[in-house]
């Protein structure tokens, strides 16, 4: 019984952790579902310490799992080949900076584009001191939160 309830706690445990449905949302039968399938394909907890799942301590008493299709030879080379054109690659030794980093000027810059225009930064400038959502201090402190009386409740 404890290993029924153990199971059924953990496949709704994992069931939350996957982004599913809130517990409201989750019938009987489809825990059960879960948990027929947890049980099929040994993606349950090994009993002991281990930490392993069943199918990875015993692979010959489970059907293989499906391996996804990763980035084809053919993209991976072309990765490299704009890694190695633009120095977006590691540099040999311990400092853990990148080709472009090292020498700029061996490799063409990086463009960089405003996310915003000029004038949406003042528009968003003028709102947070209409609304006094702008730092007065060190320590954090906004204005509308130092003098409540000044700026109108949002």
């Amino acid at each position: 019984m404890k290993t029924k309830f153990a199971a059924i706690t953990l496949v709704l445990a994992s069931g939350l952790i996957a982004g599913t449905p809130a517990l409201a949302d989750v019938t009987r039968e489809q825990v059960k579902a879960e948990l027929a399938q947890a049980i099929r394909t040994g993606d349950m907890p090994a009993n002991g310490e281990q930490s392993r799942k069943l199918n990875e301590l015993y692979p010959h008493l489970y059907p293989a799992q499906q391996v996804q299709a990763g980035l084809t030879r053919e993209q991976v080379k072309a990765e490299l080949a704009q890694a190695i054109r633009t120095g977006d690659m590691l540099a040999n030794g311990e400092q853990s900076r990148k080709l472009n980093e090292l020498y700029p000027n061996r490799y063409p810059a990086k463009q960089v584009q405003a996310s915003l225009t000029r004038e949406q930064v003042n528009a968003e400038l003028a709102q947070a001191i209409r609304s006094g959502d702008y730092m007065i201090s060190d320590s954090g402190q906004k204005c509308n939160e130092a003098h409540p009386s000044m700026h109108p409740a949002v």
